[in-house]
């Protein structure tokens, strides 16, 4: 396993070992001694599956007071993965980080706590599978709008096809308000 931290703070991208023969490929998805040996030692409560078609985009997600960190993976076809450092406090407050996750490359993304996330899919379908640090909560669930100009993420998908909520968020300016605080100890 190839775990390299990204440009912001707790931000992590895991690249599983992979053994190949004529049958296919096997890969250990969560190891959790490894994975803390690694660098991510979080406790995971709850396991989240979506299938998209091309052209969904999903985010950008996140929860406060009760925040979520993620794992992310696409186990069936490919996603563009956006994480966006929303922490009030940050080094790199507003930065973003994208990676191209797929079934082909088995890649893992770890969003930390208090970070937007969102992906949308570059294949005809795709199945992601997350694994989270905190349960969902409704009440606590927050998002900012895909295309904020302040962000300029370059979604490799238009027009994106969005869910009314995910249409309704406001910019990251609008939303500072109830913004995460940035805790150096979650990155």
């Amino acid at each position: 396993m190839k775990v390299t931290a990204l440009d912001i703070p707790g931000v992590l991208l895991i690249e599983p070992a992979l053994f190949r023969d004529q049958r296919g490929v096997f890969c250990e998805t969560y190891h959790a001694r490894r994975y803390a040996e690694a660098g991510l030692s979080e406790r995971f409560v709850q396991d989240n599956f979506s299938r998209s078609i091309r052209g969904t985009l999903r985010g950008l997600h996140y929860q406060e007071p009760h925040a979520q960190g993620k794992l992310v993976m696409a186990l069936e076809g490919a996603v563009y993965d956006v994480v966006v450092d929303i922490r009030q406090g940050s080094p790199v407050f507003g930065t973003w980080h994208a990676v191209d996750l797929s079934s082909d490359n088995y890649r893992q993304l770890y969003v930390p706590p208090g970070c937007a996330h969102g992906f949308c899919v570059t294949s005809p379908e795709a199945v992601v599978l997350y694994k989270c640090t905190e349960f969902y909560s409704p009440a606590d669930e927050r998002g900012v709008i895909w295309n904020d100009p302040a962000l300029a993420i370059p979604w490799p998908v238009m027009p994106p096809l969005l869910s009314p909520k995910d249409q309704a968020y406001g910019t990251l300016a609008a939303t500072a308000h109830q913004l995460p605080r940035y805790r150096p100890s979650t990155g």
